[in-house]
Order: structure tokens, then sequence, then C-alpha cells
């Protein structure tokens, strides 16, 4: 059983692959944190901005087997584009609770390249086409190689140097979003400063937020 708290066609508003036509698909739960803002002061996890509880969301749902829920994402990829690889990406929460070789195989017979953002401690099935890891705080991590390495910054316990000698294609720095409380503009100079100090990482911002897309 898969669940599902949301799924939907947009433009992927972050990192290496910013721009491109994408079907997201958000799981529920994760390991680092409950949800509940009750938790969140104690959570491994405490900046997340995302609502995972549950299965409520726009074309969210549970799904019993792997070709039920592959055959609800091809649904939401625009016909007529045989131009254009169709693409998903698995985020969450945390993907890799739930993402599995099945679910993977399925969707690479209906022509989808798989994408998964991860927060990088539990192991990946096989088979995932871009994998893109964001360390949360001191969690470690069980995956030190692949296509992108995503940091939120700045994160006081975990900084850029801990993770420059992995083995990851891209290296992103991402602005932490704290706009509720007016800083966020500090963090794009904290971050634009980092990038041109150290320039084995590149500076991604979230365009959906920019552009007001989902």
């Amino acid at each position: 059983m898969y669940h599902v708290k949301e799924a939907f066609y947009t433009l992927q508003g972050e990192g290496a692959q910013a721009g491109r036509a994408s079907i997201f698909c958000r799981f529920s739960g994760c390991n680092l944190w409950s949800g509940r803002e009750v938790d969140r002061a104690h959570a491994k996890c405490t900046f997340c901005d995302t609502d995972f509880i549950g299965t409520d969301g726009q074309n969210g749902g549970r799904f019993a087997t792997a070709a039920e829920l592959a055959a609800h994402i091809n649904a939401l990829w625009p016909k007529g584009s045989a131009n254009a690889t169709p693409y998903v990406v698995f985020t969450g929460g945390e993907p890799l609770l739930q993402l599995d070789t099945p679910l993977i195989d399925k969707l690479h017979q209906q022509g989808f390249e798989v994408a998964v953002e991860t927060n990088g401690t539990l192991l990946p099935p096989p088979g995932i086409d871009w994998l893109c890891v964001s360390p949360k705080g001191s969690n470690p991590l069980a995956i030190t190689q692949g296509n992108e390495l995503k940091l939120v910054y700045p994160q006081a316990n975990a900084l850029p140097p801990a993770f420059e000698d992995l083995a990851f294609t891209h290296f992103f720095l991402q602005p932490m979003d704290v706009s509720p409380l007016g800083l966020q503009s500090d963090t794009i100079a904290q971050a634009t400063d980092y990038c041109m100090a150290n320039p084995q990482w590149r500076l991604t911002l979230q365009i959906h937020k920019i552009a007001g897309f989902d």
C-alpha cells in the first residue's frame, strides 16, 4: 500500500533539473519528523516547511499496488508530448520509506525517468534515474553518492565542508526559506557569498516560489 499526500504536474523548481516539466508525487510520512507542530522542537529535522501528513492533498490517496499508482501518475502527464521524456519526482516527507523496485519498474515500462529527493538517511532501491540528497542536520547519511547534493543553507549542524568529498555530480546550496521571519533575503545573501568563495557549490533558488507555481 502506497500513501500519497499529493501528486501534480508542474515544473521542477530547484537544482540541476530546474524548469523541467515534472510530475511531483509526494509520499506521506517522514523518518525525521512526525509532521506535527507539537513535535517540531524535538524532531531530527526542525525546519521542514512541507505538509506531508495524510492523503488528502491534490490527487492524493492510497494505492494498493505499484501498477495502480503508476497509472495514476501516468494519467497526470500531458498527452501529445512525444518529444519530451516523462519525468516523475518522488518527494515527501521521506520518499524512500515507500518507493520500491516494483513501482520504479512500472514507471520505467511507461517511459518515465524516475527522480527522488531524499534526506539521504535510507538506502534507495535500484533503478532510480536521478538521485538528489538533501542532508538534514547531523543525521548520518546512508547515501554518499548520486546525481545531486542539495544542502539547505545555513544549517549549524550541516556545514558544506562535511559533504564536499562525497561522490555527487552537482553540489547546490539552497537558501533556507525563513520568510515568515522576514529573513530570506539574508539567507540568500549568505548562500550567494558562500558559493562565490567556494565555487564547487552552485546557488539554487526555489523558482516555483518566485514564479508563483506549485
